[in-house]
């Protein structure tokens, strides 16, 4: 007989600064180490490759890192993670391929990537309690000729087209974006066969535009829609670093990005000094935060959700999120609904969440998604 079962599903995971640099692994997960270690499963985003075999990528030196930094994820007690990003492949196949077997060699499972499609594709999937939950990675952002093949190593990819809509010198152009009808249709199958195997389906969907926030493109959209309509009961988004807005359609949760989990890194990245950013209207929203010169991705950035579901054979119980906050050790701090960054947080995500149908309420130190 089944009972509940706790999820917890992180975002963008990857710190680059280790020991040698004044900063403890074991140090990332301390503070949230408790809400990890209190949830049944866990899952996160991983941004980096492990490796001996790290290739340095001159445009993401950050990402080949050594392998004792990999700590993190058995630190924080993961079950599985995603590594379908646009950073797994940086380094190069063999320190990708490297970083799936010494997760796997760890007992985390990993979804996403791998040495030909078919692994690639491949869902985590757990169970506690009677209860199975899949989890399933998929990218929009992947740099090109990193998708996996049938015979070539990479990530599980959905091309995105993009159409610009001109209107006349006196109004912006209108960019439209849609998803791949292949790729689609490759994760949509995807999901219809985990439907079969479990009784939970999360989707991991690595996309969207980068450090803005509100800013959600069509084809996430199109993609987190059509993955519900298959079968997934949760999409969790992560890329763009800052967290963005929360939806419920057709009664399940499309958490478009939660953000950061764990990460650091030593540079901005070179957008930075391009004019749109230095002097356009974006910098109100994107200006980098000189309190945190190794989170680089603008002052959202510092602020997080983890996202916890609640299932049982039947589906979804509850959904909710815990509002998190970065000290100055870069450790992710779960916040307390007594704590102001905790209301702080909560106005954050009505703001970004505003054009989607969502509604929150507080339940102790979490915040529950509606999704009746």
């Amino acid at each position: 007989m089944s009972s509940n079962v706790t999820v917890v599903i992180g975002g963008d995971c990857g710190p680059t600064h280790g020991p040698s640099q004044g900063f403890p692994v074991e140090g990332y997960t301390e503070l949230v180490g408790p809400v990890l270690r209190a949830a049944d499963i866990r899952f996160v985003n991983c941004m980096r490759t492990y490796s001996s075999r790290n290739v340095r990528a001159e445009h993401a030196p950050q990402v080949g890192q050594p392998i004792e930094m990999a700590d993190i994820y058995t630190h924080g007690g993961f079950d599985a993670v995603t590594m379908s990003n646009n950073h797994s492949f940086d380094s190069g196949a063999e320190a990708m391929l490297d970083t799936r077997a010494l997760l796997n060699q760890r007992g985390i499972q990993v979804t996403g990537a791998g040495r030909d499609l078919d692994e690639a594709r491949k869902p985590a999937i757990v169970e506690r309690n009677g209860v199975k939950v899949g989890y399933l990675g998929y990218t929009s952002v992947a740099a090109a000729g990193s998708e996996a093949g049938a015979n070539r190593p990479g990530v599980t990819a959905i091309r995105v087209k993009t159409l610009y809509e001109t209107r006349g010198p006196h109004q912006p152009v209108r960019i439209h974006t849609q998803p791949d009808a292949v790729d689609l249709s490759r994760l949509l199958d995807d999901i219809r066969a985990l439907r079969e195997q479990v009784d939970v389906v999360v989707l991991a969907f690595h996309s969207g535009v980068i450090r803005l926030p509100r800013v959600i493109s069509d084809y996430q959209v199109a993609v987190a829609h059509a993955a519900i309509d298959a079968g997934a009961d949760v999409v969790v988004g992560h890329a763009p670093h800052v967290p963005k807005a929360i939806e419920v359609y057709r009664g399940k949760p499309i958490f478009y990005s939660l953000g950061v989990f764990a990460m650091t890194k030593s540079f901005a990245a070179p957008s930075w000094k391009e004019p749109a950013w230095m002097h356009g209207a974006v910098r109100n929203h994107a200006d980098l935060d000189p309190a945190f010169p190794f989170m680089p991705y603008g002052k959202d950035c510092t602020i997080g959700l983890l996202a916890r579901i609640t299932a049982s054979s039947t589906g979804l119980d509850r959904v909710a999120f815990v509002p998190m906050s970065f000290d100055s050790r870069y450790r992710p701090e779960p916040l307390e609904q007594a704590d102001p960054r905790f209301a702080q947080v909560l106005d954050y995500m009505e703001w970004v969440s505003e054009d989607m149908p969502h509604r929150f309420a507080v339940d102790g130190n979490e915040v529950v998604v509606l999704v009746e």
